[in-house]
């Protein structure tokens, strides 16, 4: 188990009951035929079955069958449990308290959440979850936008629900973890699994400060069909589901979609008129989404109008000259140590004065080191 693992898991027992957790290796082990199921309404309708017509329904006819079956019949619950202990999670089953009650609008819930710290999880109970989706090749406006919702959201005691993947999913977890760490990340594999391998060092920091859960047990590969599946737990769990940037076959437009079906508010961030990856978001605006461009249009719509605000932004008049002029140069367009500094004497002093302006919150590095203003 590693340190971030070991880290995240707590003494507290496994909650989850024997047949909850022997329903969560049944979907495991018909995790290769639930590939053909293809849509998501109908891979929620597919994961409501009881456990025998969902084998009946996706497991081949035969030897294979029986095996399964006779497999199922011998399930050991203790040795589920205790592997689950050893990959440093925690399985909360749909009959528990701490089990999150949204998740029950769903057709088909997941039998056991996989959860890197239950504490956390029990937590969120009547508490505002907004998730924030989108573009994995999001552009650079969509990243900005959605750190600093992550962030805005995260720092006005809102939790941001994502999905862990590349451009927008993570870099609203990379916002949240800014502001203090309000933020869940619902992996379609098992949630001590990194995905994608590129964001280890984002998963262990959620495993440390954030919470990572999975309707798959521990080891779980990521299929096909568990985005969708994933998709599903995202858009349930939120009140509000805010799309940042998504082509028009976007997996982000499924979650909305299924949001929009449970009676959940959607809401999208606008793009331009020509852009690619703006064309799933203004749709969606023009078939009746909110229109959001800041943290605040969220947290009207995920907690009424005006209960909850970011903190305020630091006052840069109120810095000295010379970051004064540091931070106005970067909001020019200055937005690199070469292209504030001349000569080495100066590039020093420019490193002290950046370094200074973002551990006071008016500057944040973004992509490729660069300087950017925050909020």
């Amino acid at each position: 188990m590693s340190a971030a693992l070991a880290t995240a898991a707590e003494s507290a027992p496994v909650t989850a009951c024997a047949r909850c957790l022997r329903r969560a290796w049944l979907v495991e082990a018909l995790a290769d035929h639930l590939e053909r199921v293809s849509r998501v309404d109908a891979l929620d309708a597919t994961l409501a079955l009881s456990d025998a017509a969902l084998t009946a329904a996706l497991a081949p006819a035969g030897p294979s069958r029986r095996r399964l079956r006779t497999c199922y019949q011998g399930f050991d619950a203790e040795s589920a449990a205790a592997t689950t202990r050893a990959a440093g999670l925690h399985a909360v089953c749909r009959h528990d308290g701490g089990y999150p009650t949204p998740l029950h609008d769903l057709a088909g819930p997941p039998a056991v959440l996989f959860a890197s710290n239950p504490r956390r999880l029990g937590e969120l109970t009547g508490e505002p979850l907004v998730a924030v989706v989108g573009a994995r090749r999001a552009s650079a406006y969509g990243l900005r936008i959605a750190r600093d919702l992550g962030r805005g959201l995260s720092a006005a005691g809102v939790t941001v629900v994502s999905g862990l993947a590349l451009g927008v999913d993570s870099a609203a977890h990379s916002g949240a973890l800014e502001a203090g760490g309000r933020t869940i990340a619902v992996l379609g594999g098992g949630a001590d699994v990194p995905y994608p391998r590129t964001k280890r060092a984002l998963h262990a920091r959620l495993l440390r400060e954030g919470l990572v859960v999975s309707e798959l047990p521990p080891g779980a590969s990521v299929r096909r069909w568990s985005f969708p599946a994933r998709n599903r737990i995202i858009a349930a769990l939120a009140r509000v589901t805010v799309v940042v940037e998504a082509a028009e076959r976007s997996g982000a437009l499924i979650t909305a979609r299924v949001a929009r079906e449970l009676g959940r508010d959607v809401a999208a961030v606008p793009g331009e008129a020509t852009a690619r990856l703006a064309a799933g978001t203004n749709a969606l605006i023009r078939d009746g989404a909110h229109l959001v461009t800041s943290a605040q249009d969220v947290l009207d719509l995920a907690c009424g109008v005006g209960v909850r605000s970011p903190p305020a932004l630091p006052d840069p008049e109120s810095l000295e000259p010379r970051l004064r002029d540091v931070y106005a140069a970067v909001q020019a367009g200055r937005d690199s140590p070469g292209a504030l500094a001349a000569t080495r004497e100066e590039a020093r002093a420019v490193l002290v004065a950046l370094t200074e302006l973002e551990l006071r919150g008016f500057l944040r590095r973004g992509r490729g080191g660069r300087y950017e203003p925050c909020g």
